[in-house]
């Protein structure tokens, strides 16, 4: 008998009759043999309506009381699959994140998880129930209701398998894998059947929407298998990605596939002294407003002064902006200037440790299509370039054919 983890999101439960749909493919698998938990998102547009409702009321609200309103759209969604599980004689409990013992930190609206007390939850499958558990919250040391943010299922489903020792966490979407990049982009992209976990690390961090960054970090982690498919899909075997160990991983391809980002802002300041402790301050004062920083070029000094560019999510663009003019100021700096239009797009696979010229492929397939590239990032298995909004997805469609990703 093996355990199953399997979590569904939005658009899969999004209406009764998809709700029904799901019991009966969560049925056929526990009448295989197999234990089944699953996790469950808002039904599609519940979570949006919520947050209407927060903004018409007091959108400058506690952080608390919004995470208690928010999670109630997962506890919805439990309810009625169990509902519809019991109605098809499948014997089914439902679980709120607190229920679940989910424990998180008090980092409202983004907490992380900690711990899990899953001795409950084992009980109940020892007694023959298919547990379904609320996506996207958990509670606090102090018994308060945390929300884990958008596309907190997914890390759910990923941390509760591990805390359950799984055999495999499927994730449910409205795609049926992962794909080389965007089929929207590039009609031609090619489904991938089996990747590593490193690399579907990187592609969620540099833009993939496939799955949740913190979920594949986990599963990284870990070493928990996922396996990505489409509820849409007729029975149970259709086409699926299945992200597992890199040793699990027969053929290494040199790049497996191009992710993009469009929510990308760039922030620059010229003219700061060139002096031990520069880069702490511009990054400190970017910090304490509490916005990550993505990519980060110093460039090389000049009679004593130095220019340093970042990049930070296109909504944080703003502030981010304010919070370094005004250390501009202070330290007297010639200019700080930034730009909101611009994109990242990555390459991404893991024969790139072993194999060189991958990268001048990429600047050359960029610069014969007229596209100058403004940042550069690489790792052992990635190179990013930030590049004008404008041109990302001829960018994309170029890397994708130059790499050679829509005959994999």
């Amino acid at each position: 008998m093996s355990l199953i983890v399997q979590k569904y999101g939005g658009t899969s439960v999004g209406s009764p009759e998809r709700i029904k749909e799901v019991a009966k493919r969560v049925k056929r698998w526990r009448d295989k043999g197999n234990d089944v938990v699953v996790v469950v998102s808002a039904m599609s547009g519940e979570t949006n309506r919520l947050i209407d409702l927060i903004n018409e009321i007091n959108a400058a609200g506690a952080s608390r009381e919004k995470d208690v309103i928010l999670s109630t759209g997962e506890q919805v969604t439990i309810g009625l699959l169990s509902l519809a599980l019991e109605s098809i004689d499948c014997p089914a409990r439902s679980y709120t994140g607190t229920q679940a013992c989910i424990r998180t930190d008090s980092a409202y609206s983004k907490a992380r998880i900690n711990a899990i007390d899953e001795s409950k939850m084992r009980a109940d499958l020892e007694a023959g129930n298919v547990l379904v558990v609320a996506g996207f919250q958990g509670v606090d040391a102090k018994g308060n209701i945390t929300t884990l943010g958008r596309g907190g299922s997914d890390t759910t489903a990923v941390a509760l398998a591990v805390a359950l020792k799984a055999d495999e966490c499927q994730i449910y979407t409205d795609v049926d894998g992962v794909y080389t990049t965007d089929p929207r982009v590039v009609a031609n992209a090619s489904h991938i059947a089996k990747m590593g976990l490193e690399e579907m690390l990187e592609m969620a961090s540099q833009g993939s929407k496939v799955l949740q960054i913190r979920a594949v970090e986990f599963a990284y982690k870990y070493d928990m298998p996922i396996r990505v498919l489409s509820s849409f899909d007729e029975g149970d075997e259709g086409k699926s990605t299945l992200v597992t160990r890199e040793e699990d991983v027969m053929e290494e391809v040199l790049v497996r596939g191009v992710a993009f980002n469009r929510d990308e802002a760039q922030l620059t300041i010229e003219g700061v002294p060139d002096q031990p402790g520069v880069a702490y301050k511009i990054l400190g004062a970017i910090a304490d407003v509490n916005i990550e920083v993505d990519m980060i070029v110093q460039n090389v000094s000049s009679d004593g002064f130095t220019d340093f560019t970042f990049t930070v999510h296109r909504n944080d663009y703003d502030q981010a902006k304010k919070a370094l003019c005004e250390l501009g100021e202070e330290m007297g700096a010639n200019t700080c200037r930034g730009d909101d239009k611009i994109a990242k797009i990555s390459i991404v696979g893991g024969g790139m440790r072993s194999h060189a010229g991958v990268a001048s492929t990429m600047f050359k397939a960029l610069s014969d299509e007229g596209i100058n590239i403004r940042m550069i990032s690489t790792s052992e298995i990635k190179v990013s370039v930030v590049i004008d909004e404008k041109y990302l997805e001829l960018a994309v469609r170029t890397l994708h054919e130059a790499f050679g990703l829509d005959k994999i």
